[in-house]
Parts: structure tokens; C-alpha cells; sequence
């Protein structure tokens, strides 16, 4: 299963980066290509996202473990999504470690595994997965308005 974990050290308090990472309603201002969110609940989300055409695609997530203010995962929902294709599964978890007064570390892992013969492309989903993360990273430290 292809797993990429990325990280980076936020100047930030780890109770205001847990504010934005643990409220699905925030997506938007952070994680990539995430236009909007609905269809909140306690363990689940619904991400519309914009892809580089133009296109919009609803992708659903289950929240897997929830450890305030350090630990967060959560899975896609892949069964009748245009991503059950290529994909037999695909989960994301967060992890914060406070590193001073305002500073926090912030650790993504995407672990993704793919299906039939879009196994051979495990190179090319670890290559999206890091610019994902990546991605996501930064647009968490700019949300916060804070310095890496």
C-alpha cells in the first residue's frame, strides 16, 4: 500500500491548529481542492471538490479516530464513488506534537491502496499524495497566518 507522510513545524499554539483541523467546516481554507463541505456529523463529512477541469466530485469521509488536541484519521468512502475504481482504500491521519509555546508539528500520512491494474501505478499515488500533503501543509500554516 503506498504510504507518504509528510510534516511540518507550524508557528503556531497546538490548541488553534486543533481548532482548524478537527472542524470539517474548515477544509476549504486549507486542504487542497476541497471547495466546500456538507453533510457534517460527529463521525463523518461530505468534501466537494474542484478538480483542474472545472469538475466537481463529492467525496464522503468517515472519521476513524478522534484524540484531542493530538491525533485525528479519517477514511474515504469509496463504494459507489468515482474513486472505487482505482482505489480499494484510501485513509488519512493527522498528528500534532507541541514543540514550544507557539510552535506545533504537524504530521500527515496518506495511506492508499489501489485496485486491479491501477496497482502498477504506486509510484504516480505516492507522487500526488506528497504534493497533496504538501499542499495541505502550507495551506495550514497560511490559514493559521502563521510562519513554518
Amino acid at each position: 500500500m503506498p504510504r507518504v507522510t509528510r510534516a511540518l513545524t507550524i508557528g503556531a499554539a497546538q490548541d488553534d491548529v486543533w481548532r482548524v483541523v478537527s472542524d470539517p467546516y474548515a477544509l476549504p481554507r486549507w486542504w487542497p481542492q476541497v471547495v466546500r463541505v456538507e453533510d457534517v456529523t460527529d463521525d463523518g463529512w461530505t468534501n466537494v471538490l474542484s478538480t483542474p477541469r472545472g469538475k466537481v466530485v463529492r467525496a464522503d469521509f468517515t472519521r476513524t479516530e478522534f484524540e484531542p488536541p493530538r491525533r485525528l484519521a479519517w477514511r474515504q468512502e469509496l463504494v459507489e464513488s468515482p474513486f472505487e475504481r482505482i482505489f480499494s482504500a484510501a485513509e488519512t491521519g493527522l498528528t500534532l506534537a507541541d514543540e514550544g509555546e507557539r510552535s506545533t508539528r504537524v504530521e500527515l500520512t496518506a495511506s492508499e491502496r489501489l485496485r486491479g491494474r491501477f496497482r502498477l501505478g504506486g509510484f504516480m499515488v505516492r507522487r500526488a499524495a506528497r504534493r497533496r500533503l504538501d499542499e495541505a501543509l502550507a495551506g495550514l500554516s497560511e490559514a493559521l497566518g502563521a510562519g513554518s
